[in-house]
């Protein structure tokens, strides 16, 4: 079997278990489930609570579980700018990753941005848009110039834009697929074209009526 130090272990924490207590049992039993006594990322998992009080509270209990090495890095998942800046106002940790959907048809650059300038790593989720990209004319042609699949197109997209790029499959050849795409680089014009296609397209959370 693979030792500990070659597995990278994230996972979140719902917002039913917000709340320092809540989030100490959960956290708790996230460690014994996945039979670990550290994760290296943990995730808040929404920017919505049940109180003005929740996140602040329940961010404080990740910095000490941080502290306490029960986690190596912590963060937040599907925040935007407004959901951080009031976040880091009571912060002592700024988070290390916010992820968020992205993909050509999802790119919310004001918050890439907002993060880039704030030591805040954009992990990506969604890369493929749930496939809703794969047909896309400029993907194919793009495909068709590199010589490789849609899906690689958009996974080396993502990762050129700087981004953790997260493609999900349960399936050992999509898995290795998505994964072979370091041998190749997209170029400036291609880039441009995938660039383009942004149309504020969501396929999963939507955190846009969060307030």
């Amino acid at each position: 079997g693979l030792d500990r130090g070659e597995v990278f272990l994230t996972t979140k924490l719902w917002p039913d278990s917000y709340g320092s207590q809540a989030c100490m049992e959960a956290t708790s039993l996230s460690l014994s489930r996945l039979n670990t006594d550290y994760l290296d990322l943990y995730l808040l998992h929404w920017p919505g609570a049940r109180n003005s009080r929740e996140i602040a509270d329940t961010w404080r209990t990740m910095e000490l579980l941080l502290e306490s090495g029960k986690a190596r890095a912590i963060g937040v998942s599907n925040f935007q700018e407004r959901h951080l800046q009031r976040l880091l106002e009571e912060a002592s940790v700024v988070p290390h990753v916010n992820q968020i959907e992205f993909h050509p048809y999802q790119q919310d650059m004001e918050l890439v941005d907002f993060c880039g300038e704030r030591n805040i790593c954009i992990g990506g989720y969604s890369p493929l848009a749930k496939g809703r990209v794969m047909g896309d004319p400029v993907v194919e042609q793009v495909a068709k110039e590199k010589g490789v699949t849609a899906a690689q197109v958009v996974v080396r997209w993502s990762l050129q834009r700087g981004v953790i790029t997260i493609p999900k499959s349960t399936k050992l050849k999509r898995v290795e697929e998505n994964f072979n795409v370091f041998n190749f680089e997209l170029n400036s014009q291609q880039m441009t074209d995938l660039n383009s296609l942004h149309r504020n397209m969501r396929v999963t959370w939507d955190p846009s009526g969060v307030p």
